[in-house]
């Protein structure tokens, strides 16, 4: 177990690096954030520390709540703020947790540099013009856009913080000196120090008892089960530019008639759109583009959308090599649930997965750190949030229930629990806290398969994808 001492500077590190990279204009703002969050772990670990007998204190989150309806929220597809999307619940009489693994997307984030370079030129467009004949677009004569790219905002890495104190707030009975936490992440520096924040926010909540190992980064540049790995995999481009071009025009034509000369495109608007949650999470309070756009119904539903046909085609069912993408994960699941080494063929790295100090087993709580698209493969190639048709690019179904803010958003998180009921092993599933069915392995009421017939229904990670992966890689050469 590595020394306190040299693990508190890590867990800093990770929780001030989450609000790194702000531009200029959130300097002050900055300041405040590192003097206010390091306080804050001074104040949460002294205030455990000192509790009764050296117990962990009641699990108090930190991350803000917005002025904005949950179901709002839920309008912002991928990122969407992570809270759970049901109650909790225990296991049922006789049935003792004995195993979680929890699959975890980083913290909220800046946009991605592409997604930054549409947001930055719809602007250039809208604020290029003389004058505004909407008065909902006169905020734009003194707005100036100001966030960063790619990396966590503060309030991410908050989110991942909270989520470390809930994990050991609810398995503590799965945690002791001889048995922490064994933690992985992708070597995205956003993911990276998400699983850091997450170390932190455990640390915080056990009182500085039960110290995770150093989190173990694996490289995007190999092979990498928290990365998609699948170069010939086709983008969901076609079927998010169609909606697109569905549900944007009236308000394209209305945004151009406000501010004349604009020219918007329909790709401008949703450009534009997801400034709201964006600006939201970075600065923490609502964006005047959410208000901007709270005037056209349909804005919100159709931008969200967009985000579940992204994942949809783009890295689960909906493409041919996206479920795929996901296998990897899942036979290192199979292996930690059955105590057993890995059998993959795909893109698992087998040195690590082969090395007991890197891919240990027997452990009672691994926690996985990734990205949204990985995650939705994982899912997907688990079996889980099957439509029974696929998403219709032109009509969105109200029935579905492949929605990105219920799979993947800021801080989501999936948890597998193994179970021991009587001589019997079982396992449930619950994404957002909400528990699947399992229909795949015979999920009973209480959501639970036998752990054997879970492993049976897995055939098509156990067959490494059944030649998926090659398709991944005809025609290239595949990195060992």
């Amino acid at each position: 177990m590595p020394k306190p001492g040299r693990r508190k500077d890590d867990l800093e590190e990770g929780l001030l690096s989450g609000a790194r990279k702000l531009p200029r204009s959130f300097v002050t703002k900055r300041t405040r954030w590192w003097k206010m969050l390091g306080a804050l772990v001074i104040v949460v670990l002294c205030g455990i520390l000192v509790s009764t007998e050296g117990r962990a204190s009641a699990f108090t989150p930190i991350t803000p709540v917005f002025p904005i309806p949950e179901s709002e929220q839920l309008n912002w597809g991928q990122y969407s703020p992570y809270f759970p999307l049901a109650k909790y619940r225990a296991p049922p009489e006789g049935c003792v947790i004995d195993q979680v693994n929890i699959l975890q997307r980083h913290g909220a984030r800046f946009p991605t540099s592409g997604a930054t370079a549409g947001i930055v030129a719809a602007l250039a467009k809208l604020q290029a013009v003389p004058s505004y004949e909407d008065p909902a677009l006169q905020f734009l004569k003194t707005f100036k856009y100001d966030l960063g790219t790619n990396d966590l905002v503060p309030y991410g890495a908050e989110q991942s913080f909270d989520a470390g104190q809930l994990a050991f707030t609810r398995y503590s009975k799965l945690i002791s000196e001889d048995n922490v936490p064994f933690v992985r992440a992708d070597s995205s520096e956003r993911v990276r120090v998400s699983a850091v924040n997450w170390t932190a926010g455990f640390v915080a909540a056990n009182g500085n008892r039960f110290i995770p190992d150093p989190v173990l980064v694996l490289s995007s540049s190999g092979n990498d089960t928290l990365e998609d790995t699948c170069p010939n995999a086709p983008p969901a481009d076609p079927q998010d530019d169609a909606w697109i071009n569905t549900f944007a025009p009236p308000i394209t034509a209305k945004l151009n008639a406000g501010a004349p000369g604009a020219n918007l495109t329909n790709i401008d608007v949703y450009s534009l759109i997801s400034l709201c949650p964006f600006e939201t999470v970075a600065k923490q309070v609502k964006s005047d583009f959410c208000t901007l756009f709270e005037s056209f119904p349909q804005a919100f539903p159709g931008f969200a959308y967009v985000g579940d046909l992204d994942k949809f085609y783009g890295a689960a069912y909906g493409n041919p090599l996206g479920r795929v993408q996901g296998v990897g994960w899942v036979n290192e699941l199979l292996a930690r649930l059955t105590d057993a080494p890995v059998r993959d063929h795909t893109q698992t790295n087998r040195t690590l997965d082969g090395d007991p100090r890197t891919f240990p087993l027997r452990r009672t709580l691994y926690a996985d750190f990734s990205h949204d698209n990985q995650i939705a493969s994982i899912l997907a190639a688990l079996g889980l949030f099957r439509q029974p048709r696929p998403l219709d690019p032109a009509r969105p179904d109200p029935r579905r229930t492949f929605r990105a803010s219920a799979l993947v958003p800021f801080s989501g998180r999936v948890a597998v629990e193994r179970l021991r009921c009587a001589a019997e092993r079982r396992v449930r599933v619950l994404v957002q806290d909400v528990l699947q069915p399992l229909e795949f392995c015979g999920g009973d009421a209480h959501g639970m398969c036998t752990l054997d017939a879970f492993v049976e229904s897995q055939a098509y990670a156990r067959h490494d994808g059944e030649g998926d992966f090659e398709r991944c890689f005809a025609n290239r050469t595949v990195e060992a």
